[in-house]
């Protein structure tokens, strides 16, 4: 599933601009145009990342990012703050408020984009021990276990972590270029069709309570992890 970054820009230029960029990147995007629009918007969206800008109308950026805070809805949600203020002052203020991290104006989209991952990949870090159920296959990261409906399942250590990676990544395909580094991690020299042998034995370990389906084989790509035939 496709995380969702919500864009806090009074700027359409730079809101269209960087909502194409997200989009392409494979993330969902909500658009607001000032903090009225953004509280609807998280309302409907929970978005998994805001981003910010300083300078709105009314309500400013960095005190909207206090009210996050204090919010028990978006008081663990990761903010980032787009800026033209690069000050120490400024930035400590910001931070003080309560955001994650900044990205100063002018920006590129590859810089953006890079602080986007970089930010989730420390959140999602912090529950990363939180159990992960798809249609009755549950695997709980804490004690390493798979199950379906409370019957055990028994997987590779390897399998575990593709898995683990597959549940947590759904409906994103993956060429095996990057499950190797996501996997396996880029420090490990193997080759790419070692994967195909455990995605395999991944399989074969589902296979008995019909969960197999889900890792799905896209020809010509590679594979991804979905609920949809």
């Amino acid at each position: 599933m496709s995380k969702t970054i919500l864009i806090v820009e009074d700027e359409p230029a730079i809101r269209e601009m960087v909502e194409s960029a997200l989009n392409s990147a494979g993330f969902a995007t909500a658009l607001a145009g000032d903090a009225s629009e953004a509280d609807a918007a998280i309302r409907t969206a929970s978005p998994h990342l805001i981003l910010l800008d300083w300078m709105l109308p009314g309500v400013g950026g960095v005190e909207f990012a206090r009210r996050l805070r204090r919010s028990e809805a978006t008081r663990e949600t990761p903010i980032i703050m787009l800026t033209a203020r690069c000050e120490e002052g400024e930035r400590l203020q910001a931070f003080e408020a309560g955001i994650d991290d900044y990205v100063a104006k002018p920006f590129s989209v590859r810089e953006l984009l890079a602080r986007i991952k970089a930010v989730l990949r420390r959140s999602s870090a912090s529950d990363a021990d939180a159990p992960i159920e798809v249609e009755g296959l549950r695997l709980d990261p804490a004690s390493h276990r798979v199950s379906s409906r409370g019957r055990p399942l028994k997987v590779g250590p390897t399998e575990f972590r593709m898995l683990q990676f597959f549940m947590g990544n759904q409906e994103r395909v993956f060429t095996r270029s990057q499950l190797l580094d996501r996997v396996w991690g880029s420090h490990v020299y193997v080759e790419e069709r070692t994967v195909d042998v455990h995605i395999r034995r991944l399989r074969k370990a589902l296979m008995p309570y019909g969960h197999d389906r889900l890792v799905q084989t896209v020809h010509g790509t590679g594979y991804r992890f979905s609920r949809e035939p």
